[in-house]
């Protein structure tokens, strides 16, 4: 251990390995008198870059596929809650978003909100910061931070050529914003879609996506609250189980063969809350929602139990 000074001449503390030569900034203890300028510098730096054990906590049961986004997360809300500011991430998936919210939850001074521009959004934002930033800024029509997200309409007359999601995507995808900028596509009929994005490439969308297959297309900016979504369709069933094993009823509620779930735990395709099932004979409870790629939802709902010891469960399968 050494003392040395930042860049800025802030003094700190560091900590040299001698088997990765890799510096790591802490904090000093005791008093030092620092000016405005270097204690923003110096507050930054001490929480932002985290030793190596720390961020091995921290991330610890984190999925594979999310572990470089999440660190840069992380480093992002230690930035956000020195500075009393509010940054918001890139776009996350559903399970990167619960890896991230669990791994936030560790950071006691460290709020964030889920931004996603309307209710049911899959794809969102966490905008992160002190938790006492937030308490005078969270709307309160579950939409999330204040300008955290924008909407964009994308008109077209698509009555011959009807356009998918994929249609969509490709197109904005085409004009070089990069997946990560994208929230939710929704698709309206023959009229086109509503997007979500990020509010720095508004205008480069509307000046840019000029097409969506053959069909010319205008895109204009519009409120969140004119963001037009269907409640998802519910298929609700009844299954008699022997056991609650996720891969028992999974099989029931998704109506495939236990053969091939077990295939799709092996291959990682199948989630509780969001979080990757390594183990077939995971238990299930009510309320848990399991979720297989491709496949959709299924919230477990109310169990009971037959005068045989079996398990009653109802399943309620997203369409």
């Amino acid at each position: 251990m050494q003392g040395t000074t930042t860049g800025a001449g802030v003094p700190c503390v560091s900590v040299l390995s001698n088997r990765t030569r890799s510096c790591y900034v802490l904090r000093v203890v005791g008093s030092v008198r620092l000016s405005p300028a270097h204690r923003r510098i110096y507050n930054t730096t001490s929480l932002a870059i985290f030793q190596r054990d720390e961020k091995k906590d921290l991330l610890a049961g984190v999925h594979r596929d999310h572990m470089q986004s999440i660190a840069r997360i992380v480093e992002q809300a230690k930035t956000a809650a020195a500075r009393w500011e509010i940054i918001h991430s890139d776009f996350l998936t559903p399970p990167a978003i619960e890896d991230a919210s669990r791994v936030l939850r560790r950071l006691s001074d460290v709020g964030t909100v889920v931004s996603g521009g309307y209710p049911q959004a899959e794809r969102c934002r966490l905008s992160l910061g002190h938790k006492e930033a937030f308490l005078s800024s969270i709307l309160t029509d579950n939409t999330g931070y204040p300008g955290a997200v924008v909407a964009v309409s994308i008109l077209g007359d698509f009555m011959v050529d009807r356009a998918t999601h994929s249609d969509f995507l490709g197109s904005i995808l085409g004009t070089g914003i990069a997946r990560e900028k994208i929230g939710d596509i929704l698709v309206q009929g023959d009229t086109g879609a509503q997007a979500i994005i990020v509010p720095e490439l508004i205008d480069f969308l509307e000046t840019s996506l000029t097409q969506v297959r053959k069909t010319p297309v205008l895109c204009k900016t519009i409120p969140l609250k004119d963001i037009h979504y269907q409640p998802p369709r519910l298929q609700i069933t009844k299954s008699v189980e022997a056991s609650l094993r996720v891969d028992a009823v999974a099989s029931a509620g998704f109506k495939i063969s236990r053969s091939k779930l077990a295939d799709l735990i092996s291959a990682g395709d199948v989630r509780v809350n969001w979080k990757e099932v390594t183990k077939n004979g995971l238990l299930v409870k009510s309320g848990d929602i399991i979720s297989v790629n491709q496949k959709g939802r299924v919230e477990v709902g109310q169990i009971g139990t037959t005068r045989k010891g079996r398990y009653h469960v109802e399943l309620l399968r997203y369409m």
